[in-house]
């Protein structure tokens, strides 16, 4: 009996969160839930039921006040929700729906986002829906943030009536207290406790509240005698019934709140559908039409004077529209407009916010549909008002010209460029006066006027700015003209001189009169530590003189000396800059940067070494470290110098390298010959022993800067890498040879290349095996050393396909020979 009541309490809540859909339910059996009872499974149930009938967890508390469930359940449930964590669950969009229920009379609005249904509209649809959207006052249902709800707040109106199922609060206060909520019963009465029923239907609450003051004095006897209060409000308010027919977009009956006004049931049905009128709207009540709602009095004026509260049974009529123009071009509100038959031109531009700033109002044309044709119609400013309107007229407002009656303008070197207004009989000095003259740099030879001709095609007036603005030369202007006053700095090329070399910004620098050599050098940043003060050289451009064939002259070279102190000596100070002139500044030939080395591994004092001497050798450097350590294995040492020093050095082996690139063939040797190069540095083999030996030897080489010289300890293992069954690496064992460490190895594989086996010494030298008759010398193995068996390339054999085609062309030439022996014979 237990489980079955709480199902029943289940039942009450879930139909309290979908009480839209279920109306018939009573007030007092939504009174009787108790969250409490409910376990976690029927929560859950409960949250699946609410997302299902899209029902936010921020809507219980005004679902239950509206319904009146009491707080503390609608609280409870609130909480029962959280503990379960499914409140968030609950807000997300969980079902695959593309529309959003409204809270209070279940319009489904489609998701304007919704890309399946706009896809599957067809081009006529799309063009109706456009159409639509122009006409004036459409959005005003479309628009998501405007729901027109109608507020359940807000003080009862003094002419509302009561009826079936509104609740009645009765408050009495003062030497009585009591209070009583009571519902209107389907016959129109309410039922007072100790008193009795008291008929309300139809009634004011004015007039409610007489009435039950006047029944409630008979037990409260204070009540005449002024020491006791009544006090009568409105609680939960009851749904109506309302019809809307006619041009809408979705006709029929709808349960809405008593409150809600004509705009409310318009939002709910949404609105005039492309037919309806937006002026028309009538509201039939018991079979008269007691109201026209026009919703352009709200739209243009905020008036909402006849959007009145209906009641149960009404009928909300959109009637066809009579009489609609389209209004474009430079208007505030392009649209298409609905007229009265009374209205003219001027009622709809001011339903369209009148005039844009730029608009041309002195001529509106319209295109108008008569019997047999269409026909433009020329409208003038004085005609709007008194213009009478045609349904399908067409109406476009032009914009003004993009010109100017009185402009002229001046560019260039003036103090003032711009604009200007033409003045009667203006000459170009006076324009140039009004812009505060020209600018020193300004080229007073010669200025142009851009002017536009009668038919509006250009033409250049020069004329001589200095006559101009003396008043000799006095030229008229006209409207649209163009005067440009040149600068001198314009009118030749960027004037640069270069200095390259020992200084510190080296680069191009802006020319200047009177430049000097030492005032570019300062320029620069001044002179490097390794700049000769010997041989500045000054190359300068050949521009006059006589043409001779026989000359072959390119430029004019200077040398100077200069001062460290970069005080001009008299030659050099005599000796004037001009605009392109290039100055290089030498390294000093006894100017020398130190250079160093690097020593490694097992010397007595390992580091870094700056070369002594251009001459220096690696003998000199290892006994500058104090020489080797007994435990060093000087036959595994190795130099690695750089592949290149500069830039230049690496673009001209770049060059080399690009003609060896095309003649490999093997992608793979490529790749190893662009990461050598890559390294920046290479493995150069030195013989140690004969280096210390022998000094000053061919084996013995001159230091470079960046050389690293690696001297490790005595090597005793050999590897072993390529084809042979068990690549590895062994214990030294200078009993052992070549094929003996290969055999230690597992031998040779298959594949393997025997005659291209070689050795990798611990120095980097390379050996590989020799052919003797028809034996292989392989290599002597050292300490240190790596065997390498490469192996054999793959041998393609003819697919059955070649097979077929090699097999008939030696057919061929068989038939060919034999063809020809028979005709020898």
């Amino acid at each position: 009996m237990l489980k079955k009541l709480i199902l029943i309490q289940l039942f009450l809540f879930v139909s309290f969160c979908v009480v839209a859909q279920i109306p018939s339910l009573s007030q007092e059996q939504l009174r009787q839930v108790q969250i409490d009872n409910l376990s976690d499974d029927q929560i859950r149930q409960l949250v699946a039921e609410m997302k299902r009938n899209n029902i936010a967890f921020s809507q219980i508390d005004q679902y239950a006040q509206q319904k009146g469930i009491p707080s503390s359940e609608a609280a409870k449930l609130k909480n029962r929700i959280q503990q379960l964590n499914l409140d968030k669950e609950l807000d997300s969009k969980s079902e695959s729906t593309s529309k959003q229920k409204d809270q209070y009379n279940n319009r489904e609005i489609e998701d304007a986002t919704d890309e399946q249904s706009i896809d599957a509209k067809t081009s006529e649809e799309r063009k109706q829906d456009m159409r639509k959207k122009k006409i004036f006052g459409s959005d005003l249902f479309s628009n998501k943030n405007l729901t027109f709800e109608p507020n359940l707040r807000m003080a009862t109106p003094p002419n509302y009536r009561l009826a079936a199922n509104d609740e009645v609060i009765i408050d009495v206060y003062g030497y009585s207290e009591v209070q009583h909520t009571l519902k209107v019963t389907p016959d129109g009465y309410i039922r007072i406790p100790n008193l009795g029923p008291v008929y309300v239907n139809g009634l004011t609450m004015e007039e409610a509240k007489n009435r039950i003051t006047k029944q409630l004095s008979s037990i409260y006897g204070g009540i005449k005698s002024g020491n006791t209060y009544v006090q009568v409000s409105l609680g939960s308010i009851r749904s109506i019934r309302v019809l809307l027919i006619g041009e809408i977009e979705r006709p029929g009956s709808y349960t809405i709140p008593s409150l809600a006004t004509v705009a409310n049931a318009l939002y709910v049905s949404g609105g005039p559908n492309e037919n309806g009128s937006f002026r028309n709207i009538q509201v039939i009540r018991n079979g008269q039409s007691i109201v026209t709602f026009d919703l352009y009095d709200f739209l243009a004026n905020g008036d909402l004077t006849n959007n009145i509260v209906l009641q149960d049974q009404d009928i909300v009529k959109i009637n066809p529209y009579k009489t609609r123009v389209e209004l474009s071009g430079e208007i505030k509100r392009p649209a298409i407009f609905e007229a009265k038959d009374n209205e003219t031109l001027q009622n709809i531009l001011n339903y369209a916010g009148g005039y844009t700033d730029v608009s041309f109002r002195d001529n509106i044309k319209a295109y108008r549909v008569n019997n047999k044709e269409r026909e433009v119609i020329n409208i003038s400013a004085a005609e709007v008002a008194g213009f009478k309107l045609k349904s399908g007229d067409q109406f476009f407002v032009d914009s003004i010209l993009n010109r100017f009656s009185n402009r002229v303008t001046i560019t260039g070197a003036v103090f003032h460029p711009g604009n200007y207004a033409l003045e009667s009989n203006m000459t170009v000095g006076a324009l140039i006066g009004k812009a505060d003259g020209v600018k020193e740099v300004a080229s007073l030879s010669r200025g142009i006027i851009r002017r536009l001709q009668a038919d509006f095609t250009p033409a250049i007036i020069n004329f001589n700015v200095q006559d101009a603005i003396a008043g000799k030369q006095n030229l008229l202007l006209q409207k649209e003209d163009s005067v440009v006053i040149f600068s001198k700095l314009e009118l030749r090329e960027e004037y640069q001189v270069k200095i390259t070399g020992e200084v510190n910004q080296a680069g191009y620098f802006n020319y200047a009169d009177s430049m000097r050599l030492e005032d570019l050098i300062l320029l620069a940043g001044g002179l490097k530590d390794a700049a000769s003060l010997n041989q500045v050289e000054v190359s300068r451009r050949i521009r006059t003189g006589a043409y001779d064939p026989n000359d072959t002259m390119k430029a004019i070279i200077q040398r100077f000396d200069i001062s460290a102190d970069l005080k001009s000596n008299p030659e050099a100070g005599a000796f004037v800059l001009q605009p392109f002139d290039e100055i290089t500044i030498r390294k000093s030939p006894t100017y020398s940067e130190q250079a160093n080395v690097q020593v490694d591994g097992e010397v007595v004092y390992p580091g870094l070494y700056t070369i002594n001497t251009k001459r220096e050798r690696i003998s000199q450097l290892i006994q500058r470290t104090g020489g080797l350590r007994p435990e060093a294995y000087p036959e595994g040492a190795v130099l690695l110098r750089k592949t290149f020093i500069n830039s230049g050095d690496s673009a001209l082996l770049t060059n080399k390298l690009e003609v060896f690139y095309n003649k490999l063939k093997d992608s793979s040797d490529i790749e190893r010959v662009k990461g050598t190069v890559e390294r920046k540095e290479q493995l150069l083999g030195i013989n140690l022993e004969q280096i210390m030996a022998k000094p000053g030897s061919k084996y013995d080489l001159l230091l470079e800067e960046g050389d690293v010289i690696k001297i490790p300890k005595k090597l005793q293992t050999v590897q072993m890498f390529g084809e042979v069954y068990f690549p590895k690496k062994v214990r030294f064992d200078k009993k052992y040879t070549f094929r003996e460490y290969v055999s230690g190895a597992g031998g040779f594989t298959t594949s393997a290349l025997r005659r291209r086996s070689y050795i990798v010494y611990a120095n980097g030298e390379v050996k590989n095996t020799r052919k003797v008759l028809f034996f292989n010398s392989y290599p002597k193995v050292k300490p240190g050393a790596e065997i390498y068996v490469p192996s054999k390339k793959e041998k393609k054999g003819l697919s059955g396909q070649e097979a077929i085609g090699f097999a008939s062309g030696l057919a061929s030439v068989a038939l060919i020979i034999v063809t020809l022996l028979d005709k020898i014979k």
